[in-house]
C-alpha cells in the first residue's frame, strides 16, 4: 500500500506535523511520500492507495484557497482520502475549522487536530490517528 501526505502550511506548524506523521507511517511499514501542496502533481493521484491531507485554518475556520483545487479533484475519488489533519490555535472560535470542513466532504476520513506545533504530549493522538488511518 502506498500513501501520500499532501499538506499546505503557512507558519510551518502543519509542515512539521506532516513530517512527524510521515515518519510514523513509515515506522508502520507504509511506503509514504510527503509533499507540500505546490509540489504535488494531480496526475500522480492514481499512484496512491490512500491520501492524507494536511491544512491550516484560514479566516473564520475556512479551508485555504490553495487547497480548493485538490479538494475538487478528490471529489471524483473520495474513498482515497483516509485522513485529514490540521494545526490551529484554540484562541480562535473555530479551532482547526478547515479540518471540520474537509471532513464534512470526506466523511470516512479520520481527523486529527493539533494546537500550534506538535509536541510530545500530542504523540498518543498522532499514533492513534496513524493506527486509524491504517485500520489497525
Amino acid at each position: 500500500m502506498k500513501l501520500a501526505i499532501v499538506y499546505t502550511s503557512i507558519t510551518g506548524n502543519t509542515e512539521e506535523l506532516a513530517e512527524v506523521l510521515s515518519g510514523c507511517f513509515r515506522e508502520q511499514g507504509m511506503k509514504t511520500d510527503c509533499y507540500p501542496l505546490e509540489n504535488f502533481s494531480l496526475s500522480s493521484i492514481s499512484d496512491y492507495d490512500s491520501l492524507v491531507i494536511g491544512t491550516y485554518t484560514w479566516g473564520d475556520g475556512d479551508v485555504p484557497d490553495e487547497l480548493l483545487h485538490l479538494q475538487q479533484e478528490l471529489l471524483r475519488c473520495p474513498q482515497l482520502v483516509t485522513g485529514i489533519f490540521g494545526t490551529g490555535d484554540r484562541f480562535y472560535p473555530k479551532f482547526c475549522g478547515a479540518v471540520d470542513e474537509l471532513q464534512e466532504i470526506f466523511l470516512d476520513a479520520v481527523p486529527l487536530k493539533i494546537e500550534l506545533s506538535p509536541q510530545s504530549i500530542d504523540m498518543s493522538h498522532i499514533e492513534n490517528f496513524v493506527g486509524q488511518v491504517l485500520g489497525t
